[in-house]
């Protein structure tokens, strides 16, 4: 029965009869099949399909809504299974880290964890938290506020200076006392919900929001205004530090932080990427912190 509400889930997650095959790796029959047993057992259209796109009834959004903590909990059982320094770990990342400092972190975590298998996936920290309240993914670092939901537990591994970037690579002069105009990221983004209010108090004003940090610090360079951005997005795109005004001095910087669900984070192997994270994180030689 379980593997029959795991096929449920994943239609519910991906809406399509191909894309949860691939994931449960069965034959799209297969996936079939199993619908039409739940529909039986509960006697309950669970499912309707329009056009290729299959989508959940009320009653299967219902038993969804129902079971899924459920079968997070499930899994959590198996992954809580004596540990001895090795296992499989799924990881969801924030766009911007896994796009510059994380993969060198990750790396030295690896080195020090060489038995785990480590699985990675980006998203914006919004789908990460989604992800992790899932289950499909066991752990995430991500940016953002510490304003989760119960069943999640976050701990703050750096506090990442922003930067800005002079428009054009140029020379700002720019007191500090005075609003200055920037590029910067949106308001979805957990990094600017957790900081704007420092924005406001340093009378910095966003004229121009897009979606990636990559994307505002590539806008600065080509000249489009000045841009405000992660300290190690710049350093990734080899913006010389005498370009860069550093306003985590000012308290100007976006929360790193570790999260998993409350049930999972004592399973010996994420309590133990914890702990790694963090000691190569807070390393006096590391600049994020």
């Amino acid at each position: 029965m379980i593997e029959n509400l795991e096929t449920l889930e994943a239609l519910s997650k991906h809406g399509t009869m191909l894309a949860a095959s691939t994931e449960l790796r069965i034959s799209q029959s297969a996936v079939s099949k199993r619908i039409a047993v739940l529909e039986k057992y509960y006697d309950r259209k669970l499912i309707q399909r329009k056009g290729r796109r299959v989508e959940l009834t009320q009653h299967g959004k219902r038993l969804i809504n129902r079971i899924s903590p459920m079968l997070s909990e499930i899994r959590d059982l198996f992954a809580d299974e004596d540990f001895s320094g090795s296992g499989e770990l799924t990881i969801g990342v924030s766009d911007a880290i896994l796009s510059s400092w994380g993969p060198r972190v990750f790396h030295c975590v690896q080195s020090q964890l060489p038995d785990v298998r480590f699985t990675f996936h980006t998203h914006r920290t919004p789908a990460v938290l989604d992800r992790i309240r899932s289950g499909e993914f066991m752990a995430g670092v991500c940016t953002g506020s510490d304003r989760l939901d119960t069943d999640l537990q976050s701990e703050v591994l750096a506090q990442e200076p922003m930067v800005i970037i002079q428009s054009g690579q140029g020379v700002l002069d720019w007191d500090k006392r005075s609003p200055l105009d920037v590029i910067s990221i949106e308001d979805y983004s957990g990094a600017w919900r957790s900081f704007r209010t420092e924005v406001r108090r340093l009378q910095i004003r966003r004229v121009v929001s897009l979606e990636s940090f990559f994307s505002v610090a590539q806008m600065a360079i080509a000249g489009w205004g000045h841009g405000m951005v992660p300290i190690g997005v710049a350093e990734t795109l080899g913006v010389p530090s005498e370009r860069l005004i550093n306003l985590g001095d000012e308290g100007l910087v976006r929360p790193v932080r570790f999260v998993a669900r409350k049930s999972t984070y004592g399973v010996p192997v994420v309590a133990s990427f914890y702990a790694v994270s963090y000691t190569h994180l807070t390393l006096p030689t590391k600049r994020i912190v």
